[in-house]
This record gives C-alpha cells, sequence and structure tokens, in this order.
C-alpha cells in the first residue's frame, strides 16, 4: 500500500551526507514536477527517462567545462553546426620534375591525412608553378588522385600550343573538396602527363640564376 508524505525540508539523522532509497530502488519525480539542485550533482552515469533523447539544458542556457576538464566521445557528435577546421596537412613542397609520355605519373606532390569521421570532408589546394614545355605543340595535363582513385583531372593546363620547342607557360592552382567517407589514413597526390607526347613537360622549373619555384599540396579536414 503507498503511503504519502508531505515535508518542507529533508535533514541527515547526522552528519551531512542523506540517502535516499536503497540498491534496486527507483525514485521517480512525475511529469510536471520540478527537481532544482542549487549545488553540486555527482553521479557516474545520466540516461534519459524513455527512449534515446536526453536534453542537457534550455535554450539560452551556458555549460562551462572548468580548465583541465576532458570531454570523451565515444560515439557520434552531431548538431555542432559543422564547418570548423579540424586539422592542416602539408606534403613536402616538389622541385623540377618532367615527363614525355601521355600515361599520367606522379609528380612527387603528396600527402597523407587521416579523417577524424566518416562526414567529415577533406578540402585539397595544389600549386603547380614552374610549367615548361619543351616540344612543339605540347602542352601540361595534370589530375588529382586520392589513394588510387581519380578525383578531378585538369587536363590541358597552361596549353601552349606552337611551334616553339621550349617555352615556359607560367602556373596553375586547384582546389577541390572531397568526401572521402572514411577513418583510415588517407593519401592524396598529384600526376602529370604530356597532352601529346611531343617533348617533355616540367613543373616547378627554373633558369640559372632566378628564384627557384617549389609546387605544394595541402589539405585541410573540414567537420562534416
Amino acid at each position: 500500500m503507498a503511503s504519502l508524505l508531505k515535508v518542507d525540508k529533508l535533514d541527515p539523522q547526522s552528519g551531512t551526507a542523506l540517502e535516499i532509497g536503497t540498491s534496486g530502488d527507483t525514485v521517480t519525480v512525475p511529469t510536471g514536477a520540478g527537481l532544482t539542485v542549487t549545488d553540486e550533482v555527482k553521479t557516474n552515469k545520466i540516461s534519459p527517462a524513455t527512449g534515446t533523447a536526453f536534453a542537457l539544458g534550455d535554450s539560452g542556457d551556458t555549460f562551462t567545462i572548468p580548465s583541465g576538464a576532458t570531454i570523451t566521445n565515444s560515439g557520434t557528435a552531431t548538431g555542432f553546426g559543422g564547418g570548423k577546421v579540424l586539422q592542416v596537412v602539408s606534403g613536402t613542397p616538389q622541385g623540377n620534375t618532367s615527363t614525355t609520355t601521355t600515361v599520367f605519373a606522379d609528380t612527387g606532390l603528396t600527402v597523407d591525412i587521416t579523417p577524424a569521421a566518416t562526414a567529415n570532408k577533406i578540402l585539397v589546394w595544389v600549386s603547380l608553378v614552374g610549367i615548361f614545355k619543351s616540344g612543339a605543340n605540347n602542352s601540361l595535363a595534370a589530375k588529382l588522385v586520392r589513394d588510387t582513385t581519380d578525383i578531378l583531372e585538369f587536363g590541358g593546363i597552361a596549353a601552349y600550343n606552337d611551334s616553339t620547342d621550349a617555352v615556359g607557360v607560367g602556373g596553375v592552382s586547384c582546389n577541390y573538396l572531397d568526401s572521402p567517407s572514411s577513418t583510415s589514413a588517407t593519401t592524396y597526390k598529384v600526376q602529370f602527363a604530356t597532352t601529346t607526347g611531343t617533348g617533355a613537360v616540367h613543373i616547378a622549373n627554373w633558369q640559372t640564376g632566378a628564384i627557384r619555384p617549389l609546387c605544394t599540396i595541402t589539405v585541410m579536414e573540414i567537420e562534416g
């Protein structure tokens, strides 16, 4: 038989410790009733009363994590807005290198990154400078590769189709937002080829006495 106890205040019998219930008991605060604690609450776990949704605070509330405290997430964090930069990784700049074939080959520009979550995206920057061709009617084709997957081909960039055998044709840059959907180590690299196979094409080419150009690749992880 249930009984009702009405009091304005509960105090411990001795000391400052007050125990409510016994192991295995359930203490229920009914719908419409409020439980207000004006000091510290210590517990090892907070779970929703029903279902899987748990609300912490109300609109306009502020929760402060003090210095030295750590929040560890073993699941998936959502609803934080996304778009935050989580990490930036740069590959080793590439100096003068060339190719004489129409088959794509590695330029030496490569960078590794391990995304923190499958929903995150990778923004890739590529800068190819000091592009130089030898051979008439020739130009440079380049492409961005993730591991073994072709992502973007910027074919025929800095095209310079004329009868001049050797000439510098400047540089080009490329930005691409990729969705690797992975939390494994991921490699991005740049490959290049000639468009005609006549003569060679170079990147980061320079003349004696000139300032030496370097090609670069940089990746940035963006929170999804």
